[in-house]
């Protein structure tokens, strides 16, 4: 990926509230593009509902965020266009059965499709084919995924593959359409304290080279501009330029409001589900 071109992220008094209570409120930060942001809290605290809200996916209730200059909760769609949903359990999940071949050439043809100019797709079919290569190569070496390493390399099925690798297939997937901003559920989740570290190095590297990150987590790196939802809200970031981030749920707020898995709560705000 070559140059900066990251998303800032902005928040003020940034909430939503569902049917059963309050999902998270008083959120408030500043990040730069290519920032690391760290959304940290216990299970169903409102981190994926956050996540979600800051990518377009969730309208919040109340205070507004900017987006990559776009104002939410009104810029929903836009915001959509430049960002990208890594693993989100229930919103953007792999398909056990697909093989990472079959992801891979799924996602190339709804780029091609959704994404691509009409001038791209005048193109000669060789050479279309061989620039939907190349995007793919370039996302798995982002993604530090080298598929030659699996039990069947491309033909390897999803639910044959570590959580890492997993993980990796899907920030693989979300880097096709080069976006913005990139956003990762569960990042730490069942994840060796090797692999974590390898996990969150990835994240690290693709903020270095300019997408703004936005990493849902149990414990947060010291070195990421930290979010903190649930009972630990109100801390300061532990560092960063823009310290000071601060995040909350209301004490009469239901941890069901977060349960995106079930589509209980206030999972039914979402504007927009499936591959993303």
């Amino acid at each position: 990926m070559d140059g900066p071109h990251g998303a800032a992220l902005s928040a003020e008094d940034f909430g939503l509230k569902g049917p059963r209570g309050w999902a998270f409120r008083g959120v408030g930060f500043t990040a730069g593009p290519g920032s690391l942001v760290a959304v940290e809290g216990p299970s169903g605290s409102g981190r994926t509902c956050l996540l979600l809200a800051l990518t377009g996916r969730m309208r919040s209730t109340q205070g507004h965020a900017e987006v990559g200059g776009e104002r939410l909760p009104g810029r929903l769609a836009a915001v959509r266009r430049f960002s990208a949903l890594g693993p989100v359990p229930g919103v953007s999940e792999l398909d056990p059965s697909f093989t990472v071949a079959e992801h891979l050439r799924e996602r190339a043809l709804l780029r091609r499709r959704f994404d691509g100019s009409l001038r791209s797709l005048l193109r000669p079919r060789a050479e279309r084919a061989a620039a939907a290569r190349a995007t793919v190569d370039g996302a798995l070496e982002a993604a530090g995924l080298d598929t030659s390493a699996l039990p069947k390399a491309e033909r390897t099925p999803v639910r044959d593959l570590e959580r890492l690798e997993s993980l990796r297939l899907s920030v693989a997937l979300a880097l096709m359409s080069r976006p913005r901003l990139l956003a990762v559920d569960d990042t730490d989740l069942k994840l060796s304290v090797t692999d974590r570290s390898l996990a969150w190095e990835l994240l690290r590297g693709l903020a270095a080279d300019g997408t703004t990150v936005l990493a849902v987590c149990s414990e947060a790196p010291e070195d990421a501009l930290t979010v903190r939802t649930g009972p630990a809200a109100g801390a300061e970031a532990r560092s960063g330029p823009e310290a000071g981030a601060r995040a909350g749920a209301a004490p009469d707020a239901e941890p069901e409001a977060d349960d995106t898995k079930t589509g209980k709560g206030t999972a039914d705000a979402i504007t927009e589900t499936g591959r993303a």
